[in-house]
């Protein structure tokens, strides 16, 4: 929660938000990215999704523009104004990386890793808490 406030405030100096700039960086800045794949490739709701899209395009960083190999679909453009802030959140990233890797050792990044990685599978994979049936 401490990284999410920490990206929250930094993306705050640009009047934008950490799932914007995630977003941002997540959208393919040349070709776009169908709407159905950002919610999947960001682990977020569509509901979630939904609405900051809807935050984004209002702000005039995104369009969307019909699939031209899916006739349903949509693609999610960048705007000129979407690519300088998907740079900006690049940059606040690229930023956090290096202060990690300048005050903690590899070895001790790769095992952090491991435990993180290990965790997100008891989550995704439900084996945290066990549901019991109740008669």
């Amino acid at each position: 929660m401490a990284v999410q406030k920490m990206y929250n405030e930094e993306a705050g100096r640009k009047d934008s938000t950490m799932a914007t700039g995630f977003a941002l960086i997540s959208i393919d800045p040349e070709e776009g990215t169908p709407s159905t794949a950002l919610g999947p490739k960001m682990g977020m709701e569509a509901t979630s999704l939904s609405r900051t899209l809807k935050a984004m395009e209002k702000k005039g960083l995104i369009e969307r523009k019909p699939n031209p190999e899916d006739g349903r679909g949509v693609l999610i453009h960048l705007t000129p104004f979407g690519k300088e802030m998907r740079t900006f959140s690049k940059g606040v990233v690229l930023q956090f990386d290096e202060a990690v890797k300048d005050n903690i050792s590899d070895e001790e990044l790769k095992t952090f890793n491991k435990v993180a990685h290990t965790i997100m599978e008891l989550i995704n994979n439900k084996r945290i808490y066990k549901t019991t049936v109740q008669s």
